[in-house]
């Protein structure tokens, strides 16, 4: 039965701004899908060359670390509607040079990495307003918001994967690269659709408040096992992800939607049907589900196969709504847009340096090789941050000992 505590989906689109909030980040996820497969399709043809597809695809996550150093006391510092539109066109403008003709690949990924940059604020910014929107609709207001857009994310791509494969192949990769610029432009022009708003914070963003604040959010060893918890083990799920188009690349697009609908289907459960006393402790079994499925694609299981076991992997995607439920409640009101930008830039950086890392491994053995080697360091990873966190809370951490109202 649906946990009738919380918000329903219906609830969310009745509450102001949600709508335009959920239709430009709708648009930017679509327009985000097209241009990664795209993008993807077109280094792998030019280069052959798993390390580099993988990387054109995820790398420029790797330059959110950077973001996150420097910029991202902004996320709570400035003001969320015109933020969230000008990102938008930056992304637009970036995406039309990708498309350009002749455009060598050295320029590609320097055109990519600067998109990581300045995205790395637009996820403080959404997410903190988010929350802000939801904040007097009771506790549960936040989850069940990320969790719709989690959702969203997962048809975006599903649809995103699916259409962006059959466009690639009947019409080129510089063509989907220009169908997603206009997706971008769209999402501009819905976040202008949000109310003006103050920011959260006064003050102007800097460098020195942002390191401050990053030093006061990691400073808690609760938070920081759930900043790892978020940020590793999906990460290097994600690495396996990242080689679907040199694993299979007639099969990729198949490969990601089924990834995108697990991933959905994660998302449904966990912010909707599950009661709320229950999910703190599916936490680090859903990251568990994450990788096992992919220690044995080091056999070559047939596609059909292989889809299934993708799909059935994404569920556990689910996770990240669990820990983020924890990260808000251990966060300061005041600090949620940077605490929530932080867990998005790093998540995303992880994303990126594990494309790298599975991208380099099967270039010396073979993408389902890789795959299998990352899956197996992801539960590696997540036994180990379940240990030292049952060490280090009083509620036994990342997989309490009790939760209270459990049934």
């Amino acid at each position: 039965m649906p946990d009738t505590s919380r918000k329903s989906y219906a609830d969310l689109f009745r509450t102001p701004e949600f709508s335009p909030l959920f239709l430009s980040s709708s648009a930017g996820i679509a327009a985000q899908t097209v241009s990664g497969l795209a993008l993807g399709t077109l280094v792998f043809r030019a280069t052959d060359s798993p390390l580099l597809s993988a990387v054109s695809m995820f790398g420029p996550s790797l330059a959110q670390v950077l973001g996150a150093t420097f910029f991202l006391s902004g996320a709570d510092r400035l003001a969320p509607r015109a933020t969230l539109a000008g990102l938008s066109l930056a992304f637009a403008a970036a995406t039309a040079a990708l498309a350009l003709p002749g455009l060598p690949v050295w320029a590609m990924f320097a055109i990519v990495l600067a998109e990581g940059l300045i995205a790395s604020l637009g996820g403080g910014v959404r997410w903190g307003l988010l929350n802000e929107i939801l904040s007097k609709g009771g506790e549960n207001g936040y989850l069940t918001g990320r969790s719709l857009f989690n959702m969203m994310s997962g048809v975006m791509q599903i649809a995103g994967y699916a259409a962006g494969g059959v466009l690639v192949t009947l019409l080129s990769p510089r063509l989907c690269l220009l169908l997603a610029a206009v997706l971008y432009g769209t999402a501009a022009g819905l976040a202008l659709r949000l109310t003006r708003r103050p920011p959260r914070v006064t003050g102007r963003p800097s460098v020195a408040a942002t390191w401050r604040t990053n030093a006061r959010l990691w400073s808690s060893a609760p938070r920081r096992h759930v900043y790892l918890a978020l940020w590793i083990p999906n990460g290097l799920v994600v690495g396996c992800e990242s080689l679907y188009v040199s694993y299979d690349p007639r099969a990729a697009g198949t490969l990601f939607a089924c990834a995108a609908l697990g991933m959905l289907a994660g998302d449904v459960a966990i912010g909707r049907l599950l009661p709320a006393g229950l999910r703190p402790r599916l936490g680090v079994p859903l990251l568990v589900l994450l990788a096992a499925p992919y220690l044995v694609l080091f056999l070559r299981p047939p596609l059909p196969l292989t889809a299934v076991l993708v799909g059935l992997a994404s569920v556990g995607f689910g996770a990240s709504l669990v820990q983020q439920e924890r990260l808000v409640a251990l966060t300061p009101g005041e600090l949620s847009g940077h605490a929530l930008g932080l867990h998005s830039a790093g998540m995303l950086t992880m994303q990126g340096v594990a494309a790298v890392l599975a991208g380099t491994v099967a270039q010396f053995s073979s993408p389902a090789t890789a795959m299998t080697v990352m899956a197996a360091a992801s539960l590696a990873v997540t036994l180990t941050l379940t240990a030292a966190s049952r060490r280090d809370a009083a509620d036994g951490g990342l997989l309490p000992r009790r939760v209270a109202g459990a049934a």
